[in-house]
């Protein structure tokens, strides 16, 4: 090989390093800081019993779970339907389990910003 042929390859492994992507944690950081940054206006922590699930069929039982989670949350937040956004932690931890087997209750971290939207995540340590 020749030496211009190596400063060619060389220039071209310096412009596919620039365009790695960032690590994921670094991302996630940078995220939750964004979601932190917005106006909480209010902020409650509840523990939802999600037992009705277990009642009818076992190939229900998450959809329904999902379902007492959204209704308790509009219930105890005030809230109408089109305000509430359900993390997709929550949602993957309901359904870590499958279908058929929904944790019996969750606990759970609901903001309300200043435009009126609530955010459901997952209460630290879960």
């Amino acid at each position: 090989m020749s030496g211009e042929e190596t400063d060619v390859k060389e220039e071209k492994n310096e412009e596919t390093t620039e365009k790695r992507e960032e690590p994921k944690e670094t991302v996630e950081a940078e995220k939750r800081e964004k979601e932190e940054e917005e106006d909480i206006v209010e902020e409650r922590i509840y523990t939802i019993p999600l037992s009705r699930a277990w009642i009818g069929p076992r190939k229900k039982r998450a959809p329904r779970a999902i379902r007492l989670l959204r209704s308790f949350i509009l219930r105890h937040m005030k809230i109408d339907e089109d305000s509430l956004r359900i993390s997709n932690e929550v949602n993957e931890h309901v359904w870590s389990r499958g279908i058929q087997k929904p944790p019996r209750k969750i606990r759970v971290r609901a903001t309300k910003d200043s435009e009126g939207i609530v955010t459901v995540r997952l209460a630290e340590g879960e």
